[in-house]
């Protein structure tokens, strides 16, 4: 997902998309637990996309606040 297409995103659709990726990677991690994942790397990009939209989701709201 790219920076354009987060900062497009509403307060509650940044939240359901951190929900969902929040229970993706879980999936993942126990999953990578019991038999190594095809490629493991999606485990990191999962956590940078959370990461992301976390930033975003903070700066909405420090913005609404000056306002």
């Amino acid at each position: 997902m790219k920076n354009s297409e987060i900062k497009a995103l509403s307060k509650e659709e940044l939240q359901q998309k951190i929900a969902g990726e929040v229970d993706a990677i879980s999936k993942m991690r126990f999953a990578h637990a019991i038999s190594p994942i095809e490629n493991p790397m999606k485990i990191r990009e999962s956590k940078k996309l959370i990461a992301r939209l976390k930033t975003e989701l903070r700066a909405k709201e420090l913005s609404k606040q000056e306002d």
